[in-house]
């Protein structure tokens, strides 16, 4: 899934954008007016690339049980899936149109988090578009964390492109995959440069995480999160976490990093905002001259990884094999 541009780049110096902001949850139409703003609003800031947290269309459910406990869902539960379901986005699809037309009309990479429905299957997902609004291509979360596992499916090896583009090897890995050793250790491997790591978490120790991957990685990092209260949720919205208004669901923390683990924007725990930061891309081969993950600081002797980046379909027919196999 690697795709180079045709488009150049007049500088070694890139700028690009963080948005911190909250969807409308489960109402895909208004978080997608939404996201075409605040696009356009970093791309009058100078952004060249703009990234938005995970799940930003339509929402991440946080604090929800969708009824469910071991052996046992209720009705209930079943209509908070529902509501969430109907909200998701089809790729391809609408949204995905207006996504592109947007990146387009504001000249931007973008990457967006979105909620995808397959069939009778939402994943956890992120979408990747160009400035002339080629939909490159995207990533499935490949291991959802705790009770995502009921409400998202698990992606494949297939979807971990890392897309060679004018500002640089640009890909994106979401919020808790990015402690799994072993996944950063492809992205490394693909050369990724601009690492985008969109998230739900908005503890401390996120911060930490991002300047970790930054100088493991010898890459820029982008952290993404969204900034919400309750209020940014509907009213029957049966959260654990109360009901008073003001409350704050996720406090944010997004950020963006250098690829020796210093901070260029953020992290912002306090409001509502757009992250803009200056990548110069001069930065990178400096960091590489003491580590490089995959390079001369590997022991491929002792240590080595396989990665299968074949995709696995649930069922597969023999004219669908015989055409992938035409088609390598």
């Amino acid at each position: 899934m690697k795709r180079s541009t045709k488009l150049e780049l007049a500088s070694s110096v890139v700028t690009v954008a963080v948005v911190q902001a909250a969807s409308v949850a489960f109402d895909r139409k208004r978080t997608l007016a939404k996201a075409l703003d605040l696009t356009r609003d970093a791309a009058k800031q100078g952004a060249k690339l703009v990234l938005f947290p995970e799940a930003f269309i339509s929402g991440y459910p946080r604090g929800l049980d969708f009824g469910a406990v071991v052996g046992w869902r209720t009705d209930t539960g079943r209509e908070d899936f529902k509501r969430y379901f109907e909200s998701a986005v089809e790729v391809p699809g609408p949204t995905v149109d207006a996504l592109s037309k947007a990146a387009r009309a504001n000249s931007v990479y973008l990457v967006m988090g979105v909620i995808e429905r397959e069939r009778g299957t939402l994943y956890c997902c992120v979408l990747f578009f160009a400035p002339d609004g080629t939909f490159l291509g995207k990533h499935r979360k490949v291991m959802p964390t705790a009770s995502e596992r009921l409400i998202w499916g698990y992606g494949d090896g297939s979807t971990m492109p890392v897309f060679d583009t004018p500002l640089g090897k640009l890909g994106a890995v979401i919020c808790w995959e990015n402690y799994m050793p072993l996944l950063r250790t492809f992205m490394y491997s693909q050369g990724i440069e601009i690492y985008c790591a969109p998230t739900a978490d908005h503890r401390p120790t996120w911060s930490a995480t991002m300047q970790h991957i930054a100088a493991e990685g010898r890459c820029f990092v982008l952290g993404c999160n969204q900034f919400n209260r309750r209020r940014d949720f509907p009213k029957n919205y049966a959260t654990a976490f109360g009901e008073k208004q003001d409350t704050v669901l996720s406090r944010g923390g997004s950020c963006i990093v250098s690829p020796f683990g210093e901070f260029l924007a953020g992290p912002n725990f306090e409001d509502e905002t757009i992250l803009v930061a200056e990548l110069d891309r001069g930065l990178l081969p400096k960091a590489k001259f003491d580590f490089d993950a995959v390079g001369h600081y590997s022991r491929p002797d002792i240590f080595r990884l396989l990665v299968d980046d074949q995709p696995k379909p649930p069922v597969a027919t023999l004219s669908s094999q015989a055409k992938a196999k035409k088609a390598e």
